[in-house]
């Protein structure tokens, strides 16, 4: 068995100036802290009582573009089924996301959410938003993300929307989530898929499994987009909504 870093050994007083040591236990403490939040976020509450469909996308894109106008019917369309929209809280679609969610909400009790990661050109989350979260580091921002959604919707985006995409379709591939859709809008995301069985499954370099390349489900615009929610959103109201929350997220 492994010795802890917290062993009674390791108790002494240790002068600053001993930097080798020093190093140690400050490592030694950052993964103690990594340890413990790891463990609280192993909890879950025993019935999820809101379905929430993350929307990530591009931060450039302006109001009047054709895929702001259809991002903000998506989200409005959603947000009718009764499901609470995540976005990052900034602003191009993530702002036409929170905007179609807030003005469809009427009394129908759905939240409009923003998760925002902490940068010097982007200040305050979106006009749309009404409960927001700030993250100092991507890591932690993405982990939220992983934490609160039940679906995840993938709208033309750049270098942070592709991230985000990839780090829920590989947490679906090794099953560190189930039951979680993870769909594709436009034809920029049919292109990764295609990319990924060309030169991922290549016959006698196989570097995935092609079971892999089914888990995002590529569609051409929004309605496909809200059939697909609307399919599990039924799926959980009658079945997993009741389930422990762990039995579907891990």
């Amino acid at each position: 068995m492994s010795e802890s870093p917290y062993s009674s050994s390791t108790q002494a007083t240790v002068s600053l100036a001993d930097e080798e040591t020093t190093l140690r236990v400050l490592t030694d403490t950052v993964f103690g802290l990594w340890t413990a939040v790891n463990n609280l976020t192993r909890l879950r509450p025993s019935r999820r009582t809101r379905y929430r469909v993350t929307i990530f996308g591009s931060a450039r894109t302006k109001p009047g573009h054709r895929a702001y106008d259809e991002v903000r019917r998506m989200a409005a369309g959603l947000t009718t089924l009764g499901c609470d929209i995540v976005t990052g809280g900034g602003p191009g679609l993530m702002e036409a996301a929170n905007q179609g969610a807030r003005q469809a909400q009427g009394s129908s009790g759905t939240q409009s959410t923003g998760i925002r990661v902490d940068l010097p050109f982007e200040q305050e989350s979106n006009a749309f938003v009404e409960q927001a979260y700030v993250h100092q580091t991507f890591f932690t921002r993405l982990h939220h993300f992983v934490l609160m959604s039940d679906a995840y919707v993938v709208v033309p985006g750049g270098i942070g929307t592709a991230l985000e995409s990839l780090m829920v379709w590989q947490l679906l591939q090794v099953r560190h989530l189930r039951d979680t859709p993870l769909v594709f809008v436009g034809a920029m995301w049919g292109g990764l898929v295609d990319w990924a069985r060309t030169h991922m499954l290549r016959p006698g370099d196989e570097l995935i499994s092609a079971p892999d390349l089914e888990i995002p489900r590529c569609v051409n615009g929004a309605d496909e987009a809200i059939a697909l929610i609307r399919e599990h959103h039924a799926r959980w109201q009658s079945d997993a909504g009741a389930q422990p929350a762990e039995e579907r997220t891990h």
